[in-house]
């Protein structure tokens, strides 16, 4: 195995090791998701094999329940007596509330007042105490800190954690476990817990690989930050990709992010709407938005060729936690007439 300086530097944080321990430690709760190859994006896109890493069929529909898991395993006794608490705008809300349900912990989360309700519902179906705070995740981060004060609670943070990040990073060590000579792969970024990891694993095991980020246009604090060379808010509208919808990135993910990850692709809300639609109509996956920003940015044609013509490529599926009146709406507004080749799976 390789591992480069570039990597070295980002041990303190999140390293191979951390990442192997996380994947022993959480293997009996968690699913080893299906990697699927896309005949559509492969063929008819890309000319390149791309392949979809199925986090939406993980429990609670999202990989956040790895990381969740993965911190929550750390604690000691008198923090899980104690009670543990999170702000979260649905996906690691719901990996703390079940995490909690098994191991019997009592589970708080803060979401913004906009948070989907069927996250809210889910989170409040595995025993969680929702508390709704704030517009903006970063108003209900705020909120949520000054309440671990009070009650002595421990934070489970989203991304901005060691363990968080290693138990995300088990997704990287499950894709290579199917694909050893990967080239490209292409993840959603929000707060950077799920890039940090699989970066972390993939390129311990070869630098080469080409990681890609894709954001929001209209929330992309990570991307921003990383273009200034510093922590930088960003935020210009709500995105139907909500799940990554972090103005502010971790202090911990943005240093790896900003070593790790070899660019970023910005894509519209339409874009995000039509790779929704792409993946239900061809793909036969339901996601959310930020499930679908990697396909988003593969069908806007913003990433270089070179990194997906001739090349192995995959494309994280974060989760599939998405309201059914937005899959109505998306159908609604941009079903367009079927080819004969939409009937196709793939």
């Amino acid at each position: 195995m390789t591992v480069n300086s570039t990597v070295m530097q980002t041990e303190k944080y999140c390293n191979i090791q951390d990442i192997k321990e996380a994947k022993m430690m959480i293997r009996d709760y968690v699913r080893k998701t299906p990697l699927i190859q896309s005949m559509f994006l492969s063929n008819d896109i890309t000319g390149g094999d791309v392949y979809l890493k199925l986090e939406n069929m993980q429990f609670t529909g999202s990989f956040k329940y790895r990381g969740a898991l993965n911190k929550i395993l750390h604690l000691t006794e008198e923090q899980k007596e104690k009670g543990i608490i999170t702000a979260s705008a649905g996906n690691h809300a719901q990996g703390l509330a079940l995490t909690g349900k098994l191991l019997g912990i009592k589970a708080t989360v803060i979401m913004p007042e906009e948070a989907p309700i069927a996250k809210q519902e889910a989170t409040r179906g595995y025993g969680a105490e929702v508390i709704l705070k704030g517009e903006t995740f970063n108003d209900s981060r705020l909120y949520m800190e000054q309440l671990a004060k009070e009650t002595g609670k421990t934070i489970v943070h989203p991304y901005d954690d060691n363990e968080v990040m290693a138990g995300q990073g088990t997704i990287g060590l499950e894709i290579l476990d199917s694909i050893w000579n990967l080239n490209t792969v292409i993840v959603p970024v929000g707060g950077g817990g799920l890039i940090s990891g699989v970066a972390t694993a993939l390129k311990s095991f070869n630098p080469s690989i080409h990681v890609i980020g894709v954001q929001a246009e209209n929330v992309h604090g990570m991307a921003e930050s990383v273009k200034q060379g510093k922590i930088t808010s960003q935020f210009t509208a709500h995105t139907i990709a909500d799940g990554t919808e972090v103005a502010i990135p971790g202090e911990k993910t943005y240093e790896v992010a900003d070593k790790l990850v070899d660019e970023f692709i910005l894509v519209t809300e339409d874009e995000i709407s039509n790779a929704m639609r792409h993946l239900m109509q061809r793909a036969k996956i339901i996601t959310e938005g930020a499930g679908a920003l990697p396909t988003a940015a593969i069908l806007s044609g913003k990433i270089d060729p070179k990194w997906l013509k001739n090349k192995t490529t995959v494309a994280l599926v974060s989760g599939g936690n998405v309201d059914l009146t937005r899959v109505s709406h998306i159908i609604d507004t941009l079903l367009e007439p079927a080819d004969t080749s939409e009937g196709v799976v793939g």
